[in-house]
């Protein structure tokens, strides 16, 4: 199961930290001498010496954005660079990465976004992890205070490697049916340990291993991936790319009558700008008048966004703003819903059908995380008029399917404690973090495999037989909480869901489509 803290890393919490030397402290200066001639010198000689050291600390604390690697021979800065890889090795194709964060529903938001991008600029996508529930953070767009691209593609970059190490590592594609958009060629994708094992240089066995030595050539390759990844190196002439654009600059469209690089309707207010002094502009960019045909990014075999989350936000988009673009409606469309492996809806229905064994609601209540523990009172009344209505209609009985993160040892006090000892009218149901159905889904998905069975870059028989006993997950996927979207897509009765919550949106979307009849 998903830890509900960041788990800490064995040895190598930061896989790689882009740290620099303090400067050593000025040398106290000795007492001149009372001879002109020795005190010229001594001052010209000092003078020279500050010229000196004042170049090379100024060069060491200068971004190395502004010293362009491109500028330099590459493959000596970052062999996975070489030509015989990226032709050879990785067949000449261009890649997309990005940084997912937060909890699972942002995650699948960003992933349907990154399809999207993929599709746009005929990349590549490089199909991540399910990240530890907000062992990444971005920040906020709308106070812009987020992490820059480059912290968020280290950390998540760090945390990959470590669900690697941990036997931890479940692949979206894992989680989510994506078998539709591959067989439809609507996008081209790639396992990210697969492609960290080609471009790292790093055989699976070790990649996926738990003792990992820190002095060991596979530890300074994926050590040097990261570097080259992150993009806190900077660009690398026709190897990486790295967007550095966020939420706080720019909102990405795509051929739907902007004006490329015209203001944004919605900008930092002025009494923020004087309290962070902010100097932020926020344009609306064509994204593939940006990075694609015929730009320097195009050249680049890998393409690296940091965080590909949006929202709708004052009448605009946090960063994105792609999704009503006539040009790529069909694809649109396609991401609008991806359900869950037929693993997760069986186990889902399983529980609808033979635990609770009638038409029942579902109620799902987020306490304790975040904004949503200031609006429990609000979210128990949205709860309690649903069930008004419902016994007036039906008079009887209600079975009622409970999701939350508050504790069932903390229910005494609240709503939910109230129901629970209303056993004449309701009947409550949630599934316990030892429940069989559980364990046994999280054995079915390491079986199954999914996310292995999706690649452009066709595995050799002894990279198929690695990946399946080397790096198959053994804990980590958060199984509970997607087995319980799938028995509320099931609740014939309703959903009551929490504002503002995106897994109360994922159910939803789960309904729009019928998930439970059509799985």
């Amino acid at each position: 199961m998903m830890a509900s803290q960041k788990p800490q890393a064995k040895n190598m919490n930061n896989f790689f930290n882009p740290s620099r030397p303090s400067p050593r402290p000025w040398p106290n200066r000795k007492k001149q001498t009372n001879k002109s001639a020795i005190f010229i010198c001594s001052v010209s000689l000092l003078v020279v010496f500050f010229v000196v050291v004042v170049f090379f600390i100024t060069y060491s604390e200068m971004p190395k954005s502004l010293f362009s690697i491109s500028a330099f021979s590459g493959y000596v800065q970052f062999p996975q660079c070489r030509s015989e890889i990226l032709t050879r090795t990785l067949l000449g194709q261009k890649f997309l990465w990005y940084a997912p964060h937060s909890g699972f529903s942002n995650q699948l938001s960003e992933f349907k976004n990154a399809v999207l991008m993929a599709g746009i600029l005929n990349r590549t996508l490089i199909i991540p992890p399910i990240l530890d529930h907000h062992a990444v953070a971005l920040g906020s767009c709308p106070k812009f205070r987020v992490l820059s691209p480059s912290e968020i593609r280290i950390s998540v970059w760090n945390h990959s490697i470590e669900l690697l190490r941990t036997d931890r590592y479940v692949s979206m594609a894992d989680i989510v049916d994506i078998s539709s958009l591959v067989s439809s060629s609507a996008v081209r994708v790639i396992d990210f340990r697969y492609f960290a094992s080609l471009l790292c240089g790093v055989d699976l066995e070790t990649l996926c291993s738990d003792d990992l030595a820190e002095q060991s050539q596979a530890y300074e390759s994926l050590k040097q991936c990261g570097y080259l990844l992150s993009g806190v190196r900077g660009n690398v002439d026709k190897c990486l790319y790295a967007v550095d654009e966020d939420c706080r600059t720019t909102v990405w469209t795509y051929k739907n009558g902007d004006a490329d690089g015209r203001l944004d309707s919605f900008q930092p207010d002025e009494k923020l700008k004087k309290k962070k002094k902010l100097s932020y502009v926020r344009r609306r960019r064509d994204v593939y008048k940006t990075l694609g045909h015929g730009t320097e990014a195009e050249s680049a075999a890998i393409l690296a966004f940091g965080s590909l989350f949006t929202a709708p936000y004052k009448g605009s988009e946090l960063y994105i703003d792609i999704h009503k673009s006539p040009k790529i409606k069909p694809l649109v469309e396609k991401v609008d819903f991806l359900p869950f492996v037929r693993e997760i809806m069986r186990a889902g229905k399983k529980f609808a059908s033979e635990t609770i064994k009638a038409p029942f609601l579902c109620a799902q209540l987020r306490l304790l995380d975040g904004q949503f523990k200031n609006h429990r009172e609000s979210t128990f009344t949205g709860l309690y008029q649903k069930l008004e209505s419902l016994s007036i209609k039906n008079p009887g009985l209600i079975n009622v399917f409970v999701m939350t993160d508050l504790p069932e040892s903390n229910w005494n006090g609240t709503y939910l404690g109230d129901l629970s000892k209303n056993s004449t009218n309701f009947k409550l149901h949630f599934i316990g973090e030892q429940d069989e159905s559980l364990v046994r889904t999280e054995h079915e998905l390491a079986s199954a495999g999914h996310g292995q069975k999706f690649g452009s870059i066709p595995m050799s028989l002894d990279s198929i037989k690695k990946m399946q006993n080397h790096c198959a997950p053994h804990g980590g996927s958060n199984v509970q909480l997607y087995i319980e979207e799938a028995v509320c897509s099931c609740a014939s009765l309703g959903f009551v869901g929490t504002a503002g919550s995106t897994i109360a949106d994922s159910v939803e979307m789960m309904r729009k489509y019928n998930a439970c009849s059509s799985s």
